[in-house]
């Protein structure tokens, strides 16, 4: 007889908190946090060489050493806090994060500056998977809608108000503010949990009985994978010795993992937990989200910077008014909508709203301003808000409560995972498709063609050489154009992918996240109605 998912992994008994709206607050901040942080370091990287004198190689490895370590230890976060309560675990994680952040704008040595951004990826790798299990432990289930909006919310914010703080710390403040807001936002985190989190006793039992190779061997494979994804794009992939090995290494170990789980008296994280219909077919629909929502992400700003030219502080009035302020109203119609229907279409409004978006901007040319984009940004901003959120409220809809610490450690994997695989992937599209463009509008070109040679006629007063740089300017901005556009395209296809998944999806089951649960709850307290 096979074991239902329930089965399996530690049980999830919290205390409710008399203070909820401090941990909400917490809570919102944490996510941020790890929102903010990832966006504003991706987008400011160029700022940053400039600052600590790095080279090409150096500032992409610093990039992965900044982000992987996250996946280390995100998936055994939820036991941690399961076997030591939500305030040993977030408020020394918050307060240390604070002191690294404060310190990394004044090293001097490429060691310690690596070394320092490893050890700060891996405490923001405690944030979101905390997140999630403040949710369960100390808010009562009427918050939770409200708690899995909040979390849902850093994706689509993040991503767009990214690029106001960087103009903001790039042109005004000074660069090293990428790293100085985290000394303020993350103590009043730790201030905010010290006040409102529950104080909760140490599970010696569970500490006792730890899967100790089960979160070793996962959190070791999804890094090496992790790694591996991130160089790949610019070592070419299997090219490289160094990608090669990672790959391999992390999917032996990842077989390892499930091996283990298998063969354990008390597995961690079984992987029955994600083998029902409506689970595995969520965390599809999350990977189509992940990769339709990233070509977006990785596009728009890509344009109006290697096309236009344009800072980052230019390109922000786009995602304020596009994004910052609608996703507020997004995410409360979302919640609104949750309550009320199934988050089924919730998903579907979502992905069709961000399959409109592909389609404009696959219309793209070489006129298209900040302006232009802004349809495009809050259809994507509009479907960022409603699938991600309706997915995770649909996926924990289908998991025990009781069980989340074993569902949060694949959350966490396939979060992590699958953005990091589709950036990767979309910028190994966009790179071959620029060169396949290139190709192709060079290809006609020669000496003697007559067309050359008029454009070099009317720019003969440049110069000979001056005009062939300008022709070859343009040709590369067409080519750059025509590969965004390709990324569009992707985009799309991969949101009509996430609709065919859809339709595999079952009905949610009955339970505190389901639209009919309250008016249930309400009807059992005021009891039958008798007649007059």
């Amino acid at each position: 007889m096979i074991a239902t998912p329930h089965a399996f992994g530690p049980l999830t008994r919290g205390t409710t908190a008399s203070r909820p709206y401090l941990i909400v607050a917490a809570l919102l901040l944490a996510s941020f946090v790890v929102g903010f942080d990832t966006r504003v370091f991706a987008v400011g990287l160029p700022d940053l060489r400039g600052a600590f004198s790095l080279g090409v190689d150096e500032a992409s490895w610093l990039s992965t050493i900044a982000n992987a370590p996250q996946i280390l230890i995100s998936s055994a976060v939820a036991w941690l806090a399961t076997v030591f309560g939500i305030r040993r675990v977030m408020i020394p994680a918050c307060l240390v994060y604070a002191g690294i952040s404060l310190a990394i704008p004044m090293v001097h040595g490429t060691e310690v500056l690596f070394a320092l951004h490893a050890v700060r990826a891996l405490l923001l790798g405690v944030f979101i998977p905390a997140t999630i299990m403040v949710i369960f432990r100390n808010l009562d289930m009427k918050y939770w809608l409200i708690g899995f909006a909040i979390y849902a919310l850093r994706l689509p914010l993040s991503q767009s108000l990214g690029f106001v703080l960087v103009g903001l710390y790039g042109d005004y403040l000074g660069w090293q503010w990428l790293y100085w807001q985290d000394v303020i936002i993350a103590p009043l985190i730790a201030l905010l949990l010290i006040v409102g989190a529950p104080k909760e006793e140490i599970n010696f039992n569970l500490l006792e009985n730890a899967d100790w190779g089960g979160m070793l061997l996962l959190g070791s494979s999804m890094t090496m994978i992790y790694v591996a994804l991130d160089q790949g794009n610019r070592l070419d992939w299997f090219q490289s010795g160094i990608v090669t090995s990672l790959l391999i290494g992390g999917l032996i170990l990842a077989v390892g993992f499930l091996i283990n789980e298998s063969l354990v008296e008390r597995p961690w994280a079984h992987a029955s937990v994600i083998l029902s219909r409506n689970i595995g077919t969520g965390y599809a629909i999350i990977i189509a989200f992940t990769f339709s929502s990233s070509a977006g992400s990785i596009v728009i700003p890509s344009f109006l910077q290697n096309v236009v030219g344009l800072r980052p502080v230019s390109i922000s009035s786009l995602y304020i008014v596009g994004a910052v302020i609608p996703v507020f109203f997004f995410i409360t119609a979302a919640i609104y909508l949750l309550r009320r229907i199934d988050a089924r279409f919730c998903i579907i409004a979502g992905l069709a709203a961000m399959a409109v978006a592909s389609l404009l901007g696959s219309r793209l040319t070489i006129e298209w301003s900040p302006t232009s984009f802004l349809p495009v940004v809050l259809l994507y901003t509009f479907g960022q808000s409603f699938v991600f959120f309706a997915a995770v409220v649909y996926l924990i809809a289908n998991t025990d409560p009781k069980r989340a610490t074993a569902a949060s450690a694949y959350i966490q994997v396939i979060r992590l995972g699958s953005a990091e695989l589709a950036v990767s992937l979309l910028n190994t599209w966009l790179r071959q498709r620029e060169q396949f463009h290139s190709n192709v509008l060079t290809g006609p070109i020669a000496a003697s063609s007559h067309d050359l040679n008029g454009i070099l006629a009317k720019l003969g007063a440049r110069g000979h050489l001056e005009a062939l740089s300008t022709v070859a300017t343009g040709v590369r901005a067409q080519a750059y154009i025509l590969s965004y556009a390709d990324g569009f395209v992707l985009s799309f296809w991969f949101a009509i992918a996430g609709l065919v998944f859809v339709v595999f999806m079952g009905a949610m089951p009955f339970g505190p996240l389901h639209p009919n649960f309250r008016k249930a709850q309400t009807n059992a307290v005021a009891g039958p109605v008798r007649p007059a």
